[in-house]
């Protein structure tokens, strides 16, 4: 049975002391849920998140990670760098990441096999763009970023990652796909999933839906069937908005 599984994303905000008080009011909120969570957030706040987290059944994550173990690679943060400190999990193939530091299918795919390599869950993002939709070219572009994605990852590793849908068009855009719409790409990538590897396999995976979730759409988002879980941006900035979400 696939649990519940909320992760937010900072993206670039939260100073460490920032970090400080949402970790604070956040771990009184969370106590008692059933739903896995998890944040994301900037590398200057993971080791203090991984230490104010711990015991609480909270999981922390990175937003990045180079796909080599070391060298010159000036500015990156290395798998080992990132299990070191006690990181669970780590985004790959955002659609930010790809727009602005041109990350690509080969390089994501690189990234996966190097964080579960280092016991690090990948989750890894996926999404067509609104000309892609309105074309029709979704599934096309959709299935080829799993595939290449996922390119050399054995059966026995797939359920250790994360599937998260984030259609660009939707990512701080204030849209949102409709419930019928994030239901139908999350039960493409299943199926996906299914044809590439077995039913078993795909079966345990967590697909997550992103983009502009917030706790005013969560439960629609969520009570969907193929719908395990959300990658949330701007309201896991919020303890109490990100809790609403968790509560859906």
């Amino acid at each position: 049975m696939r649990i519940p599984f909320i992760a937010g994303n900072w993206k670039m905000y939260k100073t460490q002391a920032e970090a400080e008080a949402f970790a604070n009011e956040f771990v009184k909120l969370y106590s008692g849920t059933d739903v896995r969570a998890a944040i994301c957030a900037p590398f200057t706040d993971l080791r203090y998140l991984v230490d104010a987290f711990r015991g609480t059944g909270i999981g922390v994550g990175a937003q990045n990670v180079h796909y080599e173990d070391e060298g010159a690679f000036t500015g990156e943060i290395s798998a080992d760098m990132l299990s070191e400190i006690g990181v669970d999990f780590c985004i790959v193939g955002h659609s930010e990441r790809r727009q602005y530091f041109a990350e690509t299918n080969e390089t994501v795919n690189l990234k996966v096999k190097k964080l579960l390599e280092k016991g690090i869950a990948p989750i890894m993002c996926v999404g067509e763009s609104l000309e892609q939709r309105d074309s029709g070219e979704l599934y096309d572009f959709v299935r080829t970023q799993l595939e290449e994605g996922l390119a050399g990852v054995e059966k026995d590793d797939l359920p250790k990652i994360v599937i998260a849908y984030e259609p660009i068009w939707a990512i701080g855009t204030g849209r949102t796909a409709t419930p019928e719409q994030a239901e139908d790409m999350c039960a493409f990538i299943r199926n996906t999933l299914i044809e590439i590897y077995d039913e078993e396999s795909a079966d345990e995976v967590i697909i997550q839906y992103g983009g502009s979730v917030k706790p005013a759409n969560a439960t629609e988002i969520m009570n969907q069937v193929e719908i395990d879980g959300a990658l949330v941006g701007g309201a896991s900035l919020k303890a109490e908005d990100f809790m609403a979400i968790i509560d859906f």
